[in-house]
């Protein structure tokens, strides 16, 4: 999965996504000091659990002959606007679904959510959305493509001066603070954490269904 999961009971697992050295990370320069590149673009993932979804023909039957349809969430990308005074990101993915019977044609549709939280844990908007997959006759596999969107204050995602200027400013050896890490400091976490969003996109999963995901 994308990301690790935080919080299980209103949602389903929200989350934080770990990356590599790129916008939105804060990097060492050269030993010395640490340079910012942060983003005020949201992250974006799916929470682990919520990327796959399994039917059953018959409710409360779980076997491996009961199964009716498998989807799984895949591929997203993301574009992000951060020009103006609101920050503006769609996330778009793609839906591959398979049957297990393939007589006739038939049509299937899966609900889904977009969700943006502030700081990990708050979720601040929360949208239920819908992806169609059309099978033709004797077709096994289908897919299809969803979408989700974020709408921030710039100000919001964007740190303090003042924190900014500790994450920032540039520590030389002997220094009395030149062995603590800016990031440790509660002040600056409270204030990283209020300045950070994600946009998190996943299925719309009943507690059955997330207890099989978690459990298979």
């Amino acid at each position: 999965m994308i990301v690790r999961p935080r919080l299980l009971a209103s949602l389903a697992v929200l989350a934080a996504l770990a990356g590599c050295k790129s916008a939105g990370d804060i990097v060492v320069d050269q030993g010395v000091g640490i340079q910012a590149v942060r983003s005020a673009c949201p992250a974006v993932g799916i929470p682990d659990f919520t990327g796959d979804v399994t039917l059953f023909r018959t409710p409360g039957s779980t076997t491996a002959d009961n199964i009716d349809v498998v989807a799984a969430m895949t591929n997203v990308r993301t574009a992000c606007n951060e020009t103006g005074e609101k920050v503006t990101s769609t996330a778009t993915f793609d839906v591959l679904a398979r049957r297990t019977d393939t007589r006739g044609a038939r049509q299937v549709t899966i609900p889904y959510f977009s969700v943006v939280t502030r700081g990990g844990t708050a979720v601040i908007a929360k949208r239920i959305g819908q992806v169609t997959l059309n099978f033709a006759d004797g077709q096994e596999r289908a897919q299809a493509t969803g979408t989700g969107s974020a709408f921030i204050d710039r100000a919001e995602a964007t740190l303090p001066a003042d924190i900014r200027e500790k994450i920032t400013r540039e520590r030389k050896a002997g220094e009395a603070d030149a062995a603590i890490d800016p990031l440790s400091l509660p002040d600056v976490k409270a204030a990283v954490a209020r300045a950070t969003f994600e946009l998190l996109v996943g299925f719309q999963l009943d507690q059955n269904q997330l207890n099989y995901n978690g459990t298979r």
